[in-house]
């Protein structure tokens, strides 16, 4: 029944669609859904060009939305022995010069995003923060497969990294106990080889932590970061792993990008027979189907939603520039949409803050709307899409429509709720994740 329930989003007049993202906001704090997880991942390094600190998160409103907030990242060492490391000490914990939160100056000895963190914390005490491990570099791909791979290397690598972040023990002289509620695992990603090594590492983490809630009487969130993509996560003994944590974050995106010279939809909800690349799982029902098959129970599957779109240059003006060949990625646009990037080292003030060709953040895409970019929206694989026919540049991207059709789709599929990467890549009053928290209960 739940399968056939969410099948009308996909035959729905675009007017009607268009109708449904206008009022229903008003509708779902009227009558209410079931509260779901509502994850938002904050970067450590927002604070430098992106200038998005904790203390935004409180004041655009965002803080009170959330259940989950996933801080990112620690890195992972596997020698001389395994453990969690800082990725950026400074941002961290060391930086005194962080806006507060809830208005009081930081009296140290923790400063930085930690100190922060607790601010927001004393503001908002149900809110969960997790610390995530890992990431995209290859060193810690490289140290989570060494250091998983005998039981030593799990065993100290899980120790510290509760020693380090749920224990509190930062430095000498600074300890933070209670800082983190949990630890989100982000290897990214396990190989054939990695497959029991994953599971195992996990069940470490799992038991350590149920050690170290018989000590204090707190129980600890654990999650990993699933892949969105068929390749990787057939390496995952599925539900063996879901069976350790709370609940995973699962990639909803990414599902086309830089590695495509054809343009295409990058976090789409269906796949479509107009794709040229249709009937690869492309698209995140595709990917809820396989884990749920799998074996994931489907209130632990948690839907990833980018604030991020993906965009190529040099295509054609057909089809609103959707399934087109392109002649390179994007260039960096103005975040107030108003023309180009000239360089992307960070030095020049204004341009989008992902300083990437081929990307650009939600809050900027917006602005291009308003400066010859025309939208379209998808409404049989729920995606929309801007192209501008004159600079013959096109982006894949979400937005508040289709951020509330995936929320109605998380609940008719009883799915466990959803995540935004990255905060920063919102618009300043993060509307983009208001509006997951208001159909995901919150």
């Amino acid at each position: 029944m739940k399968t056939r329930s969410i099948r009308w989003y996909r035959v729905l007049p675009m007017s009607f669609v268009i109708l449904i993202g206008t009022i229903a906001p008003a509708f779902a704090q009227k009558i209410g859904f079931p509260s779901k997880i509502v994850g938002g991942y904050f970067e450590e390094w927002s604070i430098y060009y992106a200038d998005y600190n904790i203390a935004n998160l409180q004041q655009n409103g965002v803080a009170a939305t959330l259940t989950h907030l996933l801080y990112a990242f620690a890195n992972v060492q596997s020698s001389p022995t395994a453990a969690c490391t800082f990725a950026d000490t400074w941002a961290d914990y060391q930086d005194p010069y962080l806006p507060p939160v809830n208005g009081n100056p930081y009296t140290g000895p923790l400063f930085g995003n930690f100190a922060a963190i607790q601010q927001l914390e004393g503001l908002y005490p149900k809110l969960n923060v997790l610390i995530s491990i890992g990431g995209s570099s290859a060193s810690n791909t490289a140290a989570f497969s060494a250091a998983a791979s005998t039981a030593a290397g799990r065993q100290q690598l899980a120790a510290s990294c509760i020693s380090l972040f749920i224990q509190g023990n930062i430095a000498s002289g600074i300890t933070a106990p209670g800082l983190f509620d949990g630890i989100n695992i982000d290897w990214e990603w396990p190989t054939a080889t990695d497959t029991q090594n994953f599971t195992l590492l996990l069940e470490e983490f799992r038991t350590q932590l149920n050690q170290l809630s018989a000590t204090t009487g707190k129980q600890y969130i654990l999650s990993f970061d699933g892949p969105a993509g068929a390749q990787n996560y057939v390496n995952i003994n599925l539900p063996q792993a879901a069976a350790q944590v709370n609940f995973i974050t699962i990639d909803g995106y990414n599902y086309a990008g830089s590695w495509d010279t054809q343009t295409n939809d990058a976090s789409s909800l269906y796949d479509s027979p107009q794709d040229p690349d249709y009937g690869q799982d492309l698209d995140i029902n595709d990917t809820v189907n396989a884990y749920l098959k799998a074996g994931v129970p489907a209130s632990k599957y948690t839907m990833g939603v980018p604030l991020y779109g993906a965009g190529w240059t040099g295509v054609p003006n057909i089809n609103h520039g959707l399934y087109q060949n392109s002649t390179g990625l994007s260039p960096v646009p103005l975040a107030n949409g108003t023309g180009l990037c000239s360089n992307t080292n960070g030095t020049e003030p204004g341009c989008d803050v992902l300083l990437t060709p081929g990307l650009a953040t939600y809050g900027t895409l917006v602005n291009l709307q308003a400066n010859g970019y025309v939208p379209y929206f998808d409404p049989f694989r729920i995606a929309v899409s801007v192209y501008d026919p004159a600079l013959e540049t096109f982006y894949t991207f979400d937005d508040p429509l289709t951020v509330t059709l995936k929320a109605l789709y998380i609940d008719a599929r009883g799915l466990g709720g959803g995540y935004v990467w990255a905060l920063k890549d919102d618009d300043p009053n993060g509307d983009m994740t208001k509006t997951l928290a208001t159909f995901l209960g919150q």
